[in-house]
């Protein structure tokens, strides 16, 4: 519309076509031309000047098609799909952030200087007597915090990988993920 063009998809009549070409391309430039000026009278906003009436055009566009056909959607993982017949929503990123009374201030749940990681920093660490007599082994804390958290970052990281199988075996592929989970 912003560029005064009309475009007729309709195929044109083979028999009309082929009997009198000038007369037929006539007719469908001429609805072409009456559809266009249809359009510009009852849909664009007019204005009227001293020269006279005008209508405003709206920006030129020029749609194209797409080089490629839509994106198919992934397949869910398992727990999309536990999520979704359990009723469980994502979090939004509001959750990301904890205020730590301590320092003052919000800090992040998780990752770097994270409310996780808080007794990793600690100048002394508490340690459970009664279990380490029981064990019978001599370890350090610190290390075994550090320890349990790299675990849980492996075992995510395992289910990634069997999810993303699953879907390959399923046939349809999951957006491989770029980023690592933590620190190795």
């Amino acid at each position: 519309m912003g560029n005064l063009c009309a475009f007729d998809t309709n195929p044109l009549d083979p028999t009309a076509y082929s009997n009198s070409l000038e007369e037929c391309l006539n007719d469908a430039a001429r609805d072409c031309a009456q559809a266009l000026i249809n359009q510009v009278l009852t849909t664009l906003p007019m204005k009227s000047a001293s020269d006279g009436v005008y209508a405003e055009l709206p920006d030129p566009t020029t749609p194209l098609p797409r080089e490629k056909p839509l994106p198919k959607a992934k397949e869910p993982t398992k727990w999309e799909l536990f999520a979704k017949k359990k009723g469980i929503k994502s979090k939004t990123k509001d959750g990301k952030l904890v205020y730590d009374e301590e320092k003052g201030e919000w800090v992040p749940k998780w990752g770097y200087k994270g409310k996780n990681k808080d007794g990793e920093g600690d100048w002394i660490v508490e340690v459970d007597g009664k279990g380490e007599k029981e064990k019978g082994e001599d370890k350090n804390p610190r290390a075994l915090s550090r320890e349990e958290r790299k675990d849980r970052i492996k075992k995510n990281e395992r289910q990634m990988k069997k999810n993303e199988k699953r879907a390959a075996a399923g046939g349809k592929s999951l957006a491989t993920r770029g980023g690592r989970v933590g620190k190795r």
